[in-house]
């Protein structure tokens, strides 16, 4: 960025008093809040994060410098617009784990093989090692031995999309993951490290579950 386009050090200051002003209002609306989807706490959130993500860039732009912190943000923060009361609903869930210990793994998918009388062999690498544990156990068992398995933890979020009708048997097997309207989402669980160390799994995200 040449000289001339670069912000005056009198906009940086103005920007890093706007975040100083939303971040009260953040609190205010935080202390103020009348239930889980309160909107007042929703519109602060993204005022919040929007004059932090200004500050940051007029800061970079001009001294070169960026903040110590980040908010995090939903890509696609789309207002909730499904049924009041809904009858049906979709579970969609993504959990990322990278192969920490190879051996392991694969010597806790050859213990399932060793009793399987259907296919006694070794599994050999991590790609069949995945495929015979993950046909063993339920994910939401790997998820809570992850670590005995030789994983580790990435990311990981919960959708509950509401529908107003059961789909027909079959009718998303071939594309299960891309009819998930983001208006359908009735909450969100989120877990990354981008967050606290002290944050709850089980504790529902705000304002993430719209």
């Amino acid at each position: 960025m040449s000289d001339a386009a670069q912000p005056t050090a009198a906009e940086v200051r103005a920007a890093a008093e706007a975040v100083k002003a939303a971040l009260d209002r953040h609190l205010a609306a935080v202390e103020g809040r009348t239930g889980d989807d309160d909107p007042a706490v929703y519109a602060a959130f993204n005022e919040l994060a929007a004059a932090a993500e200004e500050y940051d860039e007029l800061l970079y732009d001009r001294y070169d410098e960026v903040t110590p912190f980040e908010i995090p943000a939903s890509e696609d923060p789309v207002p909730y617009a499904g049924p009041a009361e809904p009858s049906v609903f979709s579970v969609l869930i993504r959990r990322d784990y990278v192969v920490a210990e190879p051996q392991r793994l694969i010597a806790q998918a050859d213990r399932v093989t060793v009793h399987d009388h259907d296919d006694p062999g070794a599994p050999g690498g991590t790609a069949n090692a995945l495929g015979v544990l993950f046909g063993e156990y339920e994910p939401d068992e790997i998820a809570t031995r992850y670590k005995e398995f030789g994983l580790e933890e990435g990311d990981s979020t919960l959708w509950i999309a509401t529908s107003e009708e059961l789909p027909e048997p079959g009718e998303w097997l071939g594309t299960p993951f891309d009819h998930a309207d983001p208006a359908s989402v009735l909450h969100r669980f989120d877990v990354s490290s981008v967050f606290d160390d002290g944050f709850d799994e089980d504790e529902e995200l705000e304002p993430l579950d719209s």
